[in-house]
């Protein structure tokens, strides 16, 4: 057996030698383990916040649905957030984008009831500290935004209206919505957005349904419409020192 000047064997000086790799590679081994660990905990926070986000949507949606919900208004449980349509009928007269007075009880208390849910008020609750913390260590934070759009039938408008297309009617009185729930609410207007889609998003494609006049016609007053969003989810903070 081959013994060096300090009288171990080869084989023992090679293991010595490498002894440090070995010790470095569990090192790296070990590192690696606590970061995918750390990645994991950070994940299943995420997904903790998405089921308390749904419990709240739930929450609010059910709220709505019992205390709003008409023959001209409905309420829908949305994959991001809740959804409540009005028919246009109700809300403005005919190509006019001024919202009729005798709704404005209905935009309170849809206004109302936004503006006391849990959702809209998470940060105030002790009981979501933990769940948001993590998410903001993770560069993400909650978002809730109140979104309108407006949808007019795809009958063109008269020259003599004040408006040149129904692609401005429906965003004039998506518009006029929002102004009128922000006040009411007393919600930041940072948090709500308009927008109007004319004719292009109907709920019946009239070349859907044949020739029958009535159908047509009930087509066409299901697609004069206004819906309000309130969306919630978890969005990335693009902010960088």
């Amino acid at each position: 057996m081959a013994v060096d000047s300090f009288g171990m064997s080869v084989e023992e000086a090679k293991a010595k030698s490498t002894a440090w790799a070995v010790t470095y590679a569990d090192l790296i081994t070990l590192l690696l383990t606590f970061f995918i660990l750390l990645l994991v905990i950070l994940n299943d926070a995420e997904k903790h916040i998405d089921r308390v986000i749904n419990m709240l949507l739930d929450e609010t949606y059910q709220e709505l649905k019992e205390n709003i919900e008409s023959s001209y208004v409905s309420v829908d449980r949305v994959t991001k957030g809740v959804k409540i349509t009005m028919a246009s009928g109700r809300l403005f007269k005919s190509m006019d984008d001024d919202v009729q007075t005798l709704v404005y009880p209905l935009l309170r208390q849809i206004g109302g009831i936004v503006r006391v849910s849990k959702l809209l008020n998470i940060d105030e609750d002790e009981r979501f500290n933990v769940l948001i913390g993590a998410l903001e260590k993770r560069g993400g934070f909650l978002n809730v935004e109140i979104r309108c759009e407006g949808h007019t039938d795809d009958l063109p408008l008269p020259k003599q209206t004040q408006f040149a297309s129904n692609w401005d009617l429906s965003t004039s009185r998506a518009l006029n919505i929002v102004k009128l729930l922000s006040e009411f609410s007393r919600i930041p207007e940072s948090k709500f957005s308009a927008m109007g889609y004319g004719e292009f998003r109907p709920v019946i494609p009239i070349s859907s349904i044949g020739k029958n006049a009535v159908d047509i016609k009930n087509a066409r007053a299901k697609n004069r419409r206004v819906e309000i969003y309130m969306d919630a989810f978890i969005k990335k903070n693009t902010l960088t020192n």
